[in-house]
């Protein structure tokens, strides 16, 4: 099926950062090969150079000791000779004289070619032209004209036409100068490069593998994001939705237990009791949702004021008097004297306690529950508010993950105990909002002391 230009589009849009990697994976490793295509290029051209001109000034000092020797060919030869054993660089050394329309060897390294004549294109081509020529060869014959021999040496071969004083040209030197040492340089030039080109390559190509996964990492982290950010709306949402028929339930419900709609037959009224308490716990469940979605939203204002804590938990304590009595625990407070006031929200405060205390008598069979508040002087003056119990405790296991979102302790004694396993999580979400912090030590078995520390207004650390 052809795909629409709005569909095509879309896809690119959709894979812009896998696009992205790949066209990186194609450009990188080919610009490195590129570069390197080029920098090579660049050194053999560079060696090249070095070499003819090394040529030039063999055969420009040879050529300039000539003049005097051409009608000598003994000494010329003798010089020809010298000069190869100085410089073993030297392959082929001619030197050659006008011979009607051909030029005749007298001086050679290659001694069988001294005398003969030389139908060379090169040496008419270096005769008519103004200045020396050069070009490369394989052959490692010793004449320079001989193409035979071909190896894998490679050769610069230079022949210089020769003048006198007068500027008539009398002669022409033809040498031949291994390019060895050269190619040796630029092999080993290569060979280094290449392999650190191939190293290069094979490292930004599994770097740019590895980006291409994080890239993958990075959509899906915004998806996740995005569906996180739906899931926070939807709950918000439907919370909202839910605590309007909610609050009517329990009011219709309220108002039937207490018999203002008329009697009630035993065995209604018992099941209606057991419907009012899963609503009970229905609400709290929502109210848990909208404020974990509030503070989610950063929509929690907090109103930060200068209070009483030890009359707040006085408070408290009259609050969960009838329920500890109840289970036959003692609940009690213990104050410090001038004890400064604390820096915090009150209607926040008063959540935190009533959290913290409901638990404590919650997850306490039996014993007592008790409270405490004190100054912490240091740096930041704190009060400390701690909850004790003689309940159930927990294990360090536990203890690790109590301040997770819908995490609750689950084992045998704790399988009949209600909740939602929010309100910890939005109490310490709270109290890091207030500058506070919160921690738990707790043994099974034995109890749990709950701390929170909230800053202390205006107060000397001295």
């Amino acid at each position: 099926m052809k795909i629409l230009s709005g569909d095509r589009l879309k896809f690119f849009r959709n894979n812009a950062q896998f696009i992205y990697g790949v066209v990186l994976l194609v450009l990188i490793p080919g610009a490195l090969i590129l570069n390197t295509y080029l920098i090579l290029n660049k050194t053999d051209d560079v060696l090249n150079t070095e070499l003819t001109r090394k040529a030039s000034l063999v055969n420009g000092v040879f050529s300039a000791n000539i003049l005097d020797l051409l009608s000598d060919q003994t000494s010329l030869q003798d010089l020809v000779d010298n000069t190869v054993n100085k410089n073993p660089q030297i392959r082929s050394l001619d030197v050659l004289i006008p011979s009607g329309v051909d030029y005749k060897i007298i001086a050679s390294l290659d001694s069988s070619k001294i005398g003969t004549v030389s139908k060379y294109f090169y040496n008419t081509l270096a005769w008519q032209g103004e200045e020396a020529i050069a070009y490369q060869t394989r052959s490692s014959a010793l004449s320079t004209e001989d193409q035979t021999q071909i190896g894998q040496e490679g050769f610069w071969v230079l022949i210089n036409p020769i003048t006198n004083e007068a500027g008539a040209k009398v002669a022409l030197v033809s040498l031949k100068l291994s390019s060895a040492i050269t190619d040796d340089i630029y092999k080993n030039y290569v060979g280094g490069a290449l392999t650190v080109l191939v190293i290069s390559v094979i490292i930004i190509i599994l770097l740019l593998l590895s980006n291409m996964k994080l890239f993958r990492s990075a959509i899906r982290f915004q998806k996740l994001k995005e569906v996180d950010r739906m899931k926070d709306e939807f709950i918000s949402m439907a919370s909202h939705e839910l605590r309007a028929p909610i609050t009517g339930i329990r009011g219709y419900l309220k108002m039937i237990l207490d018999k203002s709609f008329g009697e009630l037959p035993d065995e209604v009224e018992e099941k209606l009791t057991l419907v009012a308490s899963e609503t009970d716990r229905l609400h709290d469940l929502v109210e848990d949702l909208l404020e974990v979605s509030r503070i989610e939203q950063q929509r929690i204002d907090l109103n930060i004021k200068s209070l009483d804590s030890q009359s707040i938990i006085d408070g408290m304590i009259q609050t969960f008097a009838l329920q500890a009595k109840e289970k036959g625990l003692e609940l009690k407070f213990t104050k410090q004297a001038d004890l400064p006031k604390m820096k915090a929200d009150e209607s926040r405060l008063k959540q935190i306690l009533v959290n913290l205390i409901s638990n404590a008598i919650k997850y306490t069979p039996q014993g007592s529950v008790s409270l405490s508040s004190e100054l912490v002087t240091g740096k930041q003056p704190m009060i400390k508010i701690k909850v004790s119990d003689t309940g159930l405790g927990m294990t360090a296991k536990d203890r690790d993950k109590l301040f997770e979102k819908f995490y609750r302790v689950k084992n045998e004694k704790t399988s009949g105990i209600t909740g939602t396993g929010l309100g910890l999580w939005i109490t310490k979400q709270l109290i890091l909002l207030m500058k506070g912090d919160i921690y738990v030590d707790s043994i099974e078995n034995v109890g749990t002391h709950v701390t929170i520390l909230l800053p202390a207004d205006q107060v000397d650390s001295k």
